[in-house]
């Protein structure tokens, strides 16, 4: 269906993210669209830069370099995947990207080490960790203001999410999608759903982002620079009975004239603790409204059954 062009995605500021006022918005957006574009974040754009910077250094190395960041059998959880791995759920072609994983730092001996393995760092940048881990922390922050006024629109208490992702298995990912040369079956990201809880992502601006609407057409999401693009994953869609919207959507190649630019893009997928069970919110079932995901599972063994779907394991 063609693309929609008389509609977008809301903007609100997170200047407003404490008032009822937000949290009645974001309810709103996220029913419709699954995605909402978040201005006045507070993450400081020399952060953004300077993390940036590492990763085009890194992405930049030889090939037999990065490869030696790769974990095989990891499931991409941390270090580098190479170009050519993930595909889609139900894709028969590769996306057109290569990225990098870092997740939260564990003490020695911690009880989620089991599922959340130690990061790696790249010697031959420097800083690469200090700027790395400064952004983690940053996109940690902001998604757990924005937890909140979710919370708040569930009728749920304010630090209700709190307890539930203050030792979740979240992820920094830093994508590369290199220049796209002619014709490809391959598109830079396949349709596709988020698996986490909610994702905040860098790096939109950049023409190729798109999501399915409910009547089935691709509206563009192009946010002003240094705003964030902020969706609704699988696990929020699932603990809420499909009140808020899990939202397919891709990255689609560039326009002839942008072939030759890499795209950068910095997706922080916010995860549940590992083994917080993902079980529908009461209020979120009623008699027009049945549970539709009557059998809980731990957000653990939820995201690796959906790694194992997309190829990363």
């Amino acid at each position: 269906m063609p693309r929609s062009m008389s509609e977008h995605v809301p903007t609100l500021s997170a200047m407003a993210v404490e008032t009822d006022a937000f949290a009645r918005a974001i309810a709103t957006a996220y029913e419709r669209y699954g995605f909402v574009v978040i201005a006045d974040h507070g993450i400081e754009q020399r952060l953004i830069d300077e993390c940036l910077a590492v990763y085009q250094a890194f992405f930049a190395l030889p090939d037999e370099v990065k490869r030696r960041y790769h974990v095989p059998g990891g499931g991409g959880a941390r270090g580098y995947t190479p170009f050519g791995i993930e595909t889609a759920k139900g894709a028969t072609h590769h996306d057109l990207k290569e990225f990098w994983h870092v997740g939260r730092e564990l003490p020695a001996g911690h009880p989620y080490t089991a599922a959340m393995p130690p990061n790696l760092w790249v010697a031959e940048v420097p800083l690469f960790r200090e700027r790395t881990l400064a952004l983690w922390q940053a996109f940690d922050s902001l998604g757990r203001r924005l937890l909140g006024a979710i919370a708040r629109a569930l009728a749920l208490p304010r630090d209700y999410f709190e307890d539930k992702v203050n030792l979740g298995n979240s992820v920094l990912r830093v994508l590369h999608y290199p220049p796209v040369a002619g014709e490809s079956a391959s598109v830079r990201a396949g349709e596709h759903e988020d698996i986490n809880v909610i994702t905040l992502l860098l790096g939109a601006e950049e023409p190729g982002l798109e999501i399915r609407t409910r009547e089935g057409a691709w509206l563009p999401v192009n946010p002003l620079a240094g705003s964030i693009v902020c969706n609704v994953g699988d696990m929020l869609q699932r603990l809420t009975n499909g009140v808020l919207r899990s939202t397919t959507h891709r990255v689609v190649n560039p326009a002839p004239e942008r072939a030759g630019r890499s795209r950068w893009s910095l997706p922080f997928f916010l995860h549940f603790n590992p083994d917080f069970e993902i079980r529908t919110l009461p209020s979120c079932i009623s008699a027009d409204t049945p549970d539709r995901f009557p059998e809980p599972i731990t957000a653990d063994a939820y995201l690796l059954q959906r790694l194992k779907e997309i190829r990363l394991l």
